[in-house]
């Protein structure tokens, strides 16, 4: 397959993604549970690797599926956002960017990506330590220690509804419902469950919940907390005689076990806290082997993140089509001749006195006018275009230093001619870097002055 004549679009999308990526990452890290944008950055990622692949770059194709490995264990919660795993998807993100701009100025140098990838499969397996990730693990330790009798994690609010629903006569079931890996269509049988319960009961808790279900972004496995008047054969019953599902599994919620376990909870975290504090004085293959045992077996299917409500204020999409710059200053030229034609007409009309033709030129004079501030305007581009990789510039220096800055860009949105967007670049990055430099204290500078924190 030829594909050469689709690698200029190749290159224009790639730059635009890893931009969008570079972005939504610093967003990701100061809103660690923002699972919409995890998605977003989940959903490009996996963009650039299929043109990638499409395009016969394969270890750009390779690269980036490493880094969706590590985002895939951000959606699951098997590993938390944290500053040192971000900066290893940062480095990704940068190799990627050599990688394109290799391409773009057919430079044959190969980019070695062996580091990186490396770097990629231990952020991946949760091998970068950080003192996030033994908090982390306390939290998810205690959680399998409380939830080891249950597939849904309960809160009071759910355990007194249910406690009030038996008061009334209900029954309350945990349900844990396995779909058939040849389902096709998981999300619709999903809701033909729901359907089907719905009609002797309610379902007040499931996982996945709804969004993941409709989204189909979930595995072959659905538990509930359903409440009902019928028996545990007839729940059954319901459920096994839906087409696609393999096994069903039908218990009661014992409200009381639930809330003596919450008790126990305090206790479970202090004996927890010897075995995560020996984490560092372990040997890397003595670790590696408590993983494989331990976490295996206690792995909780409640990490996964939840989904915020939707934002109704949606962004405002611009809609705009590429333009070769060599076109864009041709068609200026030819505006400008137009205008000096525009110019020598109305010249010849005062001459001759032509009464008639003066009317014509006069409609002619403001239609060229108009398309003249048209063009100008075309060649203006916002200032947002240089100051997009401001932020992660600042990020950088910031874990570089161990300085706490926060850039804070204001008038973005003003726009320059694109020869003096080309120009102030450079300038600017080296403002910022003696600003980050020689105009921030360091923390415990700071610290020692009562100075407030920059955040």
């Amino acid at each position: 397959m030829d594909t050469s004549q689709y690698m200029s679009m190749f290159l224009e999308e790639s730059m635009d993604n890893l931009q969008t990526l570079n972005d939504s990452l610093l967003q990701l890290e100061q809103e660690p549970d923002d699972i919409d944008k995890l998605n977003e950055i989940f959903r490009v990622a996996h963009t650039i690797k299929g043109m990638a692949a499409t395009m016969g770059f394969n270890e750009m194709a390779e690269l980036t599926h490493k880094m969706e490995d590590v985002l895939s264990n951000f959606r699951e919660g098997d590993l938390k956002v944290t500053q040192n795993v971000v900066t290893v998807l940062f480095k990704c993100l940068d190799t990627l960017e050599q990688m394109v701009n290799n391409i773009s100025e057919e430079v044959d140098e190969k980019v070695p990506i062996d580091h990186i990838i490396e770097e990629l499969e231990k952020a991946a397996k949760g091998d970068i330590s950080s003192e996030e990730q033994k908090e982390e693990a306390i939290e998810t330790i205690e959680e399998n220690k409380i939830e080891e009798n249950s597939t849904i994690p309960l809160n009071e609010y759910d355990l007194n509804v249910i406690k009030q629903a038996e008061d009334k006569g209900f029954n309350a079931y945990e349900i844990k419902i396995i779909l058939s890996e040849n389902t096709l269509l998981k999300s619709a049988r999903a809701f033909l469950i729901f359907k089907n319960l719905e009609e002797y009961g309610e379902v007040i808790k499931s996982l996945p919940i709804a969004e993941d279900i409709e989204n189909e972004n979930f595995d072959f496995e659905i538990d509930l907390i359903y409440l009902t008047t019928k028996g545990k054969e007839e729940i059954y019953d319901i459920l096994a005689n839906i087409s696609e599902v393999d096994n069903v599994m039908v218990d009661n919620v014992d409200v009381q076990l639930k809330r003596e376990e919450k008790i126990e909870s305090k206790e479970v975290k202090e004996k927890v806290k010897e075995q995560i504090n020996n984490i560092d004085t372990k040997k890397p293959e003595e670790e590696n082997t408590d993983k494989k045992t331990k976490v295996e077996e206690t792995k909780p299917k409640s990490n996964k993140r939840v989904a915020k409500p939707k934002d109704n204020n949606h962004k405002k999409a611009h809609q705009s089509v590429r333009v070769d710059l060599e076109r864009l200053d041709k068609f200026m030229n030819m505006v400008s001749e137009l205008v000096i034609h525009r110019t020598r007409l109305e010249q010849i009309s005062t001459n001759h006195k032509l009464t008639d033709l003066n009317e014509t030129l006069e409609q002619v004079a403001r239609t060229t006018s108009d398309l003249q501030d048209l063009v100008m305007k075309i060649r203006m581009l916002p200032l947002d275009i240089v100051f997009n990789r401001f932020p992660r510039m600042v990020r950088d220096l910031s874990v570089e230093l161990d300085k706490e800055m926060e850039l804070i860009v204001q008038g973005a949105d003003t726009e320059l001619d694109r020869t003096v967007i080309d120009e102030i670049g450079e300038p600017l990055i080296h403002l910022i870097r003696n600003a980050a430099d020689h105009g921030v204290e360091p923390r415990e500078e700071r610290v020692k002055k009562r100075q407030r924190s920059y955040r």
